[in-house]
């Protein structure tokens, strides 16, 4: 991981996450040299998840009208 100075980002800021795409993290430092943030590529996942797992297993049912008050929904 690099650090840098958030002025060198600001000037630099296309070269940096040009950088970033191939794979660098940056860590950003304020003017008073304390990290505050990150710069980090995102991970792409080989996970799959089927959608709709739970079809046909779980329902709902919605009596009246659907409205509740705001003391029931916070359940006061």
């Amino acid at each position: 991981m690099k650090t840098i100075a958030v002025a060198e980002v600001e000037a630099n800021f296309s070269e940096v996450l040009f950088q970033v795409k191939k794979g660098q993290k940056f860590k950003i430092f304020n003017n008073d040299d304390e990290p505050f943030a990150m710069i980090i590529p995102i991970e792409k996942s080989n996970i799959s998840r089927k959608i709709g797992i739970l079809d046909g297993q779980a329902s709902f049912r919605i009596n009246g009208d659907g409205k509740i008050s705001v003391e029931e929904f916070i359940g006061v």
